[in-house]
């Protein structure tokens, strides 16, 4: 077998990068505060990626830098600075649609790998190969692709390729979009996506229709990826939460890992599923993979999207002495609540709560208010570092 697969995780900040590096990507993909197509994210300052190229390498992983926006002439002022600062800053590889700037990285900066986005909607393998004679390194291809057309191409070229494997899906063809430039006046193209295929428009009934497409979740399919020779797998999200991340990213290095080591059976996939589907709030499809995509994929009459609620708190840190883990809260949960605890390492920990204290330490039986510090009884022989998440399994309510 050839050369492990990539897991490429978004960030859309320095802790989200952190957070996905720990629990098991092997890169992340970035956007600065230029030229990216997430223009609604916080997005890195160029002290912020060299402390993200800084962690990443230290870990021995990478960082790539959205420059992806389709270029107007105003555009091109100030980009060939500001590629030096995030060369200088230590990316790894850039992510690119436009033709001027691919050649200009090539010419300039040969040892930074240049990947051609999926802003270029590349859907044949005499697209990759001219792209490969432009001096691409990775071709990210468009996601409309079936199993057999990304094998063909992958057969047929010698360029790395890079899929989706996870996340949100354009109703426009790989992003191509002008509906939010033409309804809010925010190009898609540039960075200001107002996601206007998720609006519910009045029809002549009084029935909702949207053009909304559901989720993408490739999790059965990672081994045929694999086998069929994709270089890197790429899950969408640069605006998810921390949660998301750490379980998406987590669960993803588990079904990568179990198929190496030839240990991923139907029981451990459902197991990944349901994980999955847990931290979602809208459904999911494998799309283009199996066939051409066709209603089944999308919403047409309205949709319901419900909030997380699952996600109880982020780890701080976790003292086994006295046996109290502090976190940060997120949702509501209260004494009697079976929870689980998850770390970067993949381990979970499942007990009902039986102590919780406030900053001061006073007993208190339900943790009601977002943002504040919280402790819990635990007594365990895992290590629970920082970054470690808490859920919820089942409610107290539910247990007597």
């Amino acid at each position: 077998m050839s050369k492990k697969i990539e897991l490429l995780s978004p960030a859309g900040d320095i802790e989200r990068l952190k957070v996905t590096l720990l629990y098991g990507a092997d890169a992340v993909y970035i956007g600065g505060q230029k030229y990216s197509l997430r223009a609604n994210a916080t997005n890195f300052s160029i002290n912020e990626i060299k402390e993200g190229c800084n962690f990443a390498h230290k870990l021995g992983k990478k960082v790539h830098l959205t420059l992806n926006i389709v270029f107007h002439n105003e555009d091109m002022s100030g980009v060939k600075e500001y590629i030096k600062e995030v060369v200088d800053a230590g990316i790894d590889a850039f992510i690119v649609s436009d033709p001027f700037i691919i050649s200009y990285i090539k010419k300039k900066y040969p040892n930074v790998e240049v990947h051609l986005s999926t802003q270029n909607s590349t859907t044949n393998y005499k697209a990759v190969e001219f792209f490969e004679g432009e001096g691409v390194d990775r071709v990210v291809l468009a996601r409309e692709l079936s199993k057999d057309e990304i094998s063909y191409i992958i057969k047929n070229t010698n360029v790395d390729i890079e899929t989706f494997i996870h996340g949100a899906m354009c109703t426009c063809f790989s992003g191509r979009c002008a509906l939010s430039n033409y309804v809010t006046n925010r190009d898609a193209n540039r960075g200001g996506c107002a996601q206007v295929c998720r609006f519910a428009f009045q029809v002549k009934d009084e029935k909702d229709f949207t053009m909304a497409t559901k989720d993408m979740n490739m999790a059965k399919y990672i081994g045929d990826l694999i086998d069929i020779g994709v270089t890197s797998m790429k899950v969408e999200g640069r605006m998810r939460s921390l949660y998301y991340l750490a379980t998406v990213i987590g669960t993803y290095r588990n079904i990568i890992d179990d198929y190496y080591d030839e240990t991923l059976t139907e029981e451990k996939i459902k197991i990944y599923e349901d994980r999955l589907a847990k931290v979602a709030n809208r459904e999911t499809s494998s799309h283009y993979f199996l066939k051409e995509a066709d209603y089944t994929d999308q919403y047409y009459t309205g949709r319901v999207e419900v909030s997380n609620q699952d996600y109880l708190g982020q780890v701080i840190s976790y003292d086994k002495d006295k046996q109290l883990l502090k976190f940060i809260e997120r949702n509501y949960f209260e004494v009697g609540d079976t929870i689980e605890v998850f770390t970067p390492a993949g381990e979970h920990l499942d007990f009902i709560l039986e102590e919780l204290f406030d900053d001061e330490m006073n007993s208190i039986p339900v943790a009601r208010h977002p943002d504040n510090i919280y402790y819990l009884r635990v007594d365990t022989l895992i290590n629970i570092p920082t970054y470690s998440m808490i859920k919820i399994v089942s409610r107290r309510k539910d247990n007597e």
